[in-house]
């Protein structure tokens, strides 16, 4: 077992790959002063991941040494060891870490790439959580022509990164991802604040320049957004903004997609396909999404890592930490995550209010919503949001689709009565709460003393009940057009289906819908119709949703032949009229100063 210095660390970590084949990373935990019954722990679940992941299901083989002699070390739950010290010597711990989660949640290591974040790898020392940590990566041999990148301040590392970094404490430990490999990097500064973009898995085409061009209009945009004080001249904000540097983590995959928010950084995975292109100066739907996944997580930056939930003002590590406050952490920095990729002209209205339609029909086509509120949502996404099922439209709202909307409702109600815009009140807000813990309390308190008048009775009935929210009437207040058109096929039915492959899998059955009308259950196979009541309009083979419109014709009414656990099944369909869905648009007329 290797030994490594304490001092000035109370705790530090020596990791390095146990076996890049067998995806094992190996860390050696070093305490200074141990407690003479030493308690370590491994967090059960990452902040911003709102799910009990069990991190501790993939450490194995710990061992324990004080002066070079094994200690038996006990067991007292899940993720939690007692350890017997003797005097003052160092404590070394040492322990194996399986890593093969491709996401931005946990640990990876093969022979391409290693990524880990503290949360899933480092034990945490009671007692000492609140000291300086210390973080040594170490190079494997078969490592050759990789690099390091991580927001920790570096110690001591060589020109690739590989060496010493510290920590003032564990929060900041478990807050900096590290990401190696032979990865792409590239930099630039915001509003004069160093910022650095490190890919990893992009295809030879992938074009670099243009997404650090763009990803430096979003961050020029938000740094603006909040510390301009409504100068959009303002060019030069590093002595304002809440970090030193910034660093983007995206892992480019073929088919995945998501972010978490750190401190002072973030970690992004998409699919490769949806970066940008050489010489192919299109805007993909995907890469649209992309950017707005990039803003996503560059404003929570702000709103949720500093200004946060109260309940979140010292994270418990061993247990679910409950907020009711998602649908605004969450959901406002869903509203603006598009707003502001409008703002720093990365896409058009037309595109904008397309977004904001899907979001609009997400909430509208959940029957949940009238189940549940926004702010119990959030308190239940520890069960719920997290751990998805065929009943979750049924049963939950996302505070994200939802709370985004409830954003877009008190915007355009601010804007409406002609005072100010939700942007002074999400900075007055980072004013009042002094970038720390807030409640919903506060939200309050900073919209009464801007406008002038309280708005409880709007957050009780937008947040703390299921009553629709009055978007139509303040959109069609603002100068845009809320059209109804005839639903897509899934949507008319009450159903979520799969039918890429040919095959019409349901996945989900909508609360009083045509198709639980009709007997549908989750996992059905649909394999074809008869048409008409008789089935006089023949017997048809189904292989997509969207062709059933065409084998029905001016029928409305169908027997549904499905497979259920091997059980053929027919089951009486009655189409019904009139289920309609949103468009939004400007009809031509620009929407004030909203969306500039």
């Amino acid at each position: 077992m290797r030994s490594a210095p304490a001092a000035p660390w109370e705790v530090h970590y020596h990791v390095e790959a146990a076996s890049l084949h067998a995806h094992l990373w190996r860390v050696t935990m070093t305490m200074a002063q141990p407690a003479a019954l030493q308690t370590l722990r491994l967090p059960v679940w990452i902040p911003g991941s709102y799910m009990v992941r069990e991190f501790s299901k993939h450490l194995q083989n710990l061992q324990c040494r004080q002066n070079n002699r094994p200690l038996a070390a006990t067991q007292l739950d899940k993720a939690t060891w007692q350890v017997p010290c003797d005097g003052d010597q160092p404590l070394q711990v040492q322990y194996e870490v399986y890593a093969l989660d491709n996401s931005v949640r946990t640990s990876w290591l093969d022979s391409a790439r290693g990524f880990f974040n503290a949360t899933s790898l480092c034990l945490m020392a009671d007692g000492a959580t609140d000291q300086p940590h210390a973080l040594d990566i170490v190079r494997h041999p078969e490592m050759q022509g990789w690099n390091v990148a991580t927001g920790l301040p570096a110690m001591d590392v060589d020109k690739a990164g590989f060496g010493r970094y510290q920590a003032a404490d564990y929060d900041e430990l478990a807050d900096c991802p590290v990401e190696m490999g032979a990865f792409w990097s590239g930099s630039f500064s915001a509003c004069g604040v160093p910022h650095r973009l490190v890919v990893a898995g992009a295809l030879p085409s992938f074009d670099g320049a243009r997404l650090l061009r763009d990803t430096q209009k979003i961050c020029e945009t938000q740094l603006q957004f909040w510390h301009a004080e409504g100068d959009p001249a303002a060019k030069h904000l590093a002595d304002k903004a809440p970090f030193a540097h910034y660093v983007f983590f995206l892992n480019a995959v073929d088919d995945s997609y998501g972010g978490l928010e750190h401190r002072n950084s973030t970690v992004l995975i998409a699919a490769r396909r949806d970066l940008p292109r050489l010489h192919d100066a299109k805007t993909s739907d995907g890469y649209t999404t992309l950017l707005g996944l990039i803003s996503h997580e560059y404003f929570h930056t702000w709103n949720v890592k500093r200004l946060r939930p109260a309940e979140f003002a010292r994270y418990d590590y061993a247990q679910e930490n409950y907020t009711e406050l998602l649908w605004f952490f969450e959901g406002f920095t869903s509203y603006y995550d598009d707003l502001l990729l409008r703002r720093a002209g990365l896409i058009d209205d037309a595109i904008y209010f397309k977004l904001l339609t899907k979001t609009a029909n997400q909430v509208l086509q959940t029957p949940g919503r009238l189940l549940q509120t926004v702010a119990q949502a959030s308190f239940d996404a520890w069960v719920k949001y997290y751990r998805q099922d065929e009943n979750t439209p049924n049963a939950t709202v996302s505070y994200y689709t939802k709370g985004a909307l409830v954003a877009l409702c008190l915007d355009l109600s601010l804007r409406a009565e002609g005072k100010l815009t939700l942007d002074s009140v999400m900075r007055g807000l980072w004013q009042r709460c002094a970038a720390g813990p807030m409640a919903e309390a506060d939200l309050l308190a900073v919209l009464q003393d801007l406008s002038g008048r309280s708005w409880a009775k709007e957050i009780k009935a937008w947040v703390h009940s299921t009553r629709e929210l009055p978007l139509k009437t303040l959109l069609q207040a603002q100068g845009l057009q809320v059209h109804v058109d005839p639903a897509p096929m899934a949507q008319r039915l009450g159903l979520r289906v799969s039918d890429a492959n040919g095959t019409v899998t349901v996945k989900a059955v909508l609360r009083g819908g045509a198709a639980e009308n009709a007997g549908f259950a989750a996992g059905d196979e649909w394999l074809g119709v008869d048409v008409g009541a008789r089935g006089q309009g023949g017997s048809w083979r189904l292989n997509k949703l969207d062709d059933l419109a065409l084998l029905l014709g001016p029928e409305r009414r169908a027997t549904a032949l499905v497979s259920r656990d091997k059980r053929l099944l027919r089951l009486p369909l009655v189409l019904p009229q009139g289920v309609t869905t949103w468009r939004i648009t400007n009809a031509g007329r620009a929407p004030g100063r909203w969306l500039s």
